[in-house]
């Protein structure tokens, strides 16, 4: 099992050293790093207009959401299939091309969101670590399930590359990442499956982040900052929810715990994309005051 130290040395190792040079982004705010899902500005037109935004806002770590690099899927299972086939036949230097773009930003891509699932080929789930590697990424998050983990474990042993699970809320089905009992089944798994803690979510399935971080930590790769009710209630802005974001990110503060904190923008906003993540970094900011 990692500890603490081990996930503070795989966050201090990507730190940009860019990010010191001028005109480049650091969105450390007293050790704490805040960053964004690039899911977040999934309305942009591309790739580069999310880049584009993210610099502005003064963001300098990223989590790749794979809809950014990955051609648009269609409905059904033709298109399903040509996802297949893409992932299969895709040069990895396109992604090393991705990548480059982030670097000329100063935005270290710290995590590849490559979401396996159970219909998932042999054959996808190895490409994922592969084109996380041509990333350069410290990590994958994945929306999966607690069955597929169990096929994903061997073979990020085999790659060396830490998955983070990714919760919602759904209380009903037991394969849905949720309750802390279905991610601790997938880290019992292996020392290389860990967490992708979505903190709005987790409240919104009536639990509590800061008692789940307090136990897990060492096993937490990234953090979802978003605002949710209890209850599987409503994304909402900032300070307008249940999800206790002060006092998940005062605690990194406090215990110097080296896990990036990704804001990921959900709630129906009044303007575009990158006036309401900055609106979200702000209270970050605010927070870690």
């Amino acid at each position: 099992m990692y500890n603490r130290r081990h996930f503070g040395k795989l966050a201090l190792a990507s730190l940009p050293a860019a990010a010191a040079l001028a005109g480049k982004p650091d969105s450390r705010i007293n050790g704490v790093w805040i960053g964004a899902q690039s899911y977040s500005f999934r309305t942009l037109p591309s790739l580069d207009d999310a880049i584009k935004a993210m610099s502005q806002i003064g963001l300098s770590e990223c989590e790749l959401w794979q809809g950014h690099v990955e051609p648009r899927q269609q409905r059904g299972p033709e298109g399903r299939e040509e996802q297949r086939k893409w992932r299969a036949s895709v040069s990895m230097d396109h992604f090393k091309q991705v990548a480059a773009k982030f670097k000329a930003a100063g935005i270290t891509l710290y995590a590849y969101n490559y979401s396996f699932r159970d219909d998932f080929t042999d054959q996808e789930i190895e490409r994922g670590f592969e084109m996380a590697k041509a990333l350069g990424v410290k990590c994958i998050t994945a929306s999966a399930t607690v069955s597929v983990a169990r096929r994903v474990a061997p073979i990020a042993e085999k790659h060396k590359l830490i998955v983070g699970m990714h919760g919602h809320d759904n209380l009903k089905d037991p394969n849905e990442f949720a309750r802390p009992e279905s991610f601790e089944k997938a880290m019992s798994e292996s020392k290389w499956i860990g967490v992708n803690l979505d903190i709005g979510h987790f409240t919104a399935a009536g639990y509590d982040p800061i008692d789940f971080l307090n136990k897990h930590h060492d096993r937490t790769v990234t953090l979802h900052i978003k605002d949710r009710k209890k209850h599987q209630g409503a994304n909402l802005p900032f300070g307008e929810g249940d999800t206790d974001i002060k006092g998940v990110l005062q605690l990194l503060k406090a215990k110097k715990w080296k896990i990036p904190a990704n804001i990921e923008y959900e709630y129906k906003g009044a303007s575009d994309p990158q006036t309401e993540v900055a609106k979200c970094f702000e209270y970050c900011k605010k927070a870690l005051a």
